[in-house]
């Protein structure tokens, strides 16, 4: 009688639930009292770094490379041709597009510089307000870098539930790099996010069953990152593998059938995109240098499946990439590249909360049971990134690597599903030292730098170009200048896009005249002043630092 009710006790007892299923059968307490905290918790998040973005985006002036891009969406809408700037694709551009279209600029069709004269002439010499253009120009791009943050919460919320989520939404949102580049009208960061769709997608097809659904989204978004920059091809092979694994290797032909869809959706937005800008695709290479590309890299262009106006773009990235370029790292200038350039950066300018965190969620993900699947889709892709990054031969900036952000964020959210008694303590102290220290840079994003290496003051004298100075701050200047050196001789080495004549700086180049009458107020970028040598570096050392403008900016006093 007594084993008889065991055994029916026994089968009475409810059957342990285990990984995913286990924590959506546990949610938090809050979560489960509160069904709305989470939505309205990820509205505050991203409300903020709307406003961060935003305001980045109305106080910066044209940074280096988005006159290009502004000019060529404009000559998208008008001309409807791929004419400027084909060493990218027309992706980003068209993302541009839609906020130059509501801007609605003079555009000279009479025009026939090339396209960094384009820039030039459209924002500052066609009758336009280049504080309201680029202004326009920028929103498409936030409003993607936005998105891209729900699909940042949507990935982690699949791996571990709502409160890790928030957590990888918190360190997306308060990410410098993200917020600094996802308010320019550039390519990073739309880059880097329809990667990470992808990879979110391809994780659905897996967990859900439903490969027929999800594998086609994944492959227009693998596509979308494509048409967008070429530094998302290194990541084809892997995600093409990653949907083989989405539907099981061991059956074969529904693996290779999986990879095969992946890659033609891909190929078909590229084409896509290029029919949108010119439905009848005139190209001719004759109009740009186009470099000749032998060896492992030539037969790699030939054999591409896209248009050939992608294809001579990949030529001429190889152009650039076989070309020699200066670096400024910790204090030193060099010729060529350092293949450690990128993770030392990214040392430097990564809240440490935020180092932490990435390191944490990268070991949860390859050692906890329940959360190993998704380690491919979440570390693969950005080690893969990581190594083709490194082995660039421009060492200009962490936009290089603004992927690590996002991908790493859904990795530190999955933290909170450790089982480990001061898991939620320390996870949230850290999100909150990452969004503290995030906050106190506001507005001066590019520059940032972590409390280490002495906060955005002091990123100069480690870094140099988009990491810190990339003509970000020639409006605020000017404002300088006026307010607080009025009637002053100024001298000016500025490095970027913008025209300072434009802004109210009257200003002559010091190193084009003799020393001895170089006196007055002399702003130089710092880009300029890290690699500065001969004049320029005598005209530094005989004067005084007596100012600084958006840390980007030095005022010295000779």
């Amino acid at each position: 009688m007594m084993t008889r009710t065991r055994h029916r006790i026994t089968e009475r007892a409810p059957q342990p639930v285990t990984g995913a299923a286990a924590m959506r059968s546990r949610p938090s307490a809050p979560v489960r009292r509160r069904p709305w905290l989470v939505p309205l918790l990820v509205a505050v998040l991203l409300a903020q770094m709307a406003a961060a973005m935003v305001t980045t985006a109305a106080q910066q002036t044209p940074t280096v490379d988005e006159p290009v891009y502004v000019a060529t969406a404009a000559d998208y809408l008008h001309e409807h041709r791929i004419r400027y700037n084909p060493e990218h694709p027309p992706l980003g551009k068209l993302v541009v597009a839609a906020g130059v279209a509501l801007a609605d600029p003079h555009v000279d069709p009479r025009f026939t510089g090339d396209q960094t004269a384009a820039g030039r002439h459209l924002l500052y010499e066609s009758g336009n307000d280049p504080w309201r253009l680029m202004l326009w120009a920028r929103l498409p791009v936030i409003v993607l870098t936005l998105l891209f943050g729900l699909v940042v919460f949507a990935f982690a919320r699949d791996l571990a539930g709502p409160v890790p989520a928030l957590a990888a939404l918190a360190l997306y949102a308060f990410s410098p790099d993200v917020i600094a580049h996802g308010s320019l009208a550039t390519l990073d960061v739309p880059t880097a996010g329809f990667l990470l769709t992808s990879a979110w997608l391809l994780w659905r097809a897996r967990r859900s069953g439903r490969a027929r659904r999800y594998l086609p989204l994944a492959g227009a978004a693998l596509g979308a990152a494509l048409a967008t920059k070429m530094s998302a091809l290194p990541a084809v092979p892997v995600f093409v593998a990653l949907a083989a694994w989405s539907v099981g290797l061991r059956r074969v032909r529904r693996a290779l059938a999986a990879g095969a869809v992946v890659a033609a959706a891909a190929v078909a937005v590229v084409w896509l995109t290029f029919l949108v800008v010119d439905p009848r695709l005139r190209w001719d290479p004759r109009q740009t240098h186009v470099p000749v590309v032998h060896g492992p890299r030539g037969l790699l262009v030939r054999l591409l499946p896209l248009p050939a106006a992608y294809r001579d773009g990949m030529r001429m990235q190889f152009g650039l990439e076989n070309q020699s370029w200066s670096g400024f790292l910790f204090g030193h200038v060099y010729s060529g590249s350092r293949w450690y350039y990128l993770p030392v950066a990214l040392v430097v300018k990564t809240p440490l909360g935020m180092l932490a965190l990435w390191a944490a969620g990268a070991v949860a993900l390859v050692t906890v049971r329940r959360l190993r699947p998704a380690a491919p889709y979440v570390l693969v892709p950005a080690a893969v990134l990581l190594a083709s990054a490194m082995t660039g031969s421009r060492n200009f900036g962490t936009r290089y690597a603004v992927f690590l952000p996002m991908f790493l964020a859904v990795a530190a959210g999955c933290v909170l599903a450790v089982r480990w008694r001061w898991r939620r303590v320390a996870t949230w102290a850290l999100v909150a030292f990452v969004a503290v220290s995030s906050l106190r840079t506001f507005p001066f994003y590019l520059p940032y730098s972590n409390e280490a290496f002495g906060g955005p003051a002091k990123t100069h004298l480690w870094l140099h170009d988009s990491n810190v100075d990339w003509g970000q701050d020639l409006g605020r200047l000017a404002d300088r200048l006026r307010g607080r050196y009025a009637g002053e001789r100024v001298w000016l080495v500025y490095k970027g896009s913008g025209v300072p004549s434009f802004y109210g700086i009257h200003a002559s180049d010091p190193r084009r005249a003799p020393l001895r009458k170089v006196h007055g107020v002399m702003a130089v970028s710092d880009s300029a002043a890290a690699r500065a040598r001969g004049p320029l570096a005598r005209l530094i050392r005989s004067s005084h630092e007596v100012d600084e403008v958006g840390h980007s900016i030095t005022i010295y006093q000779r």
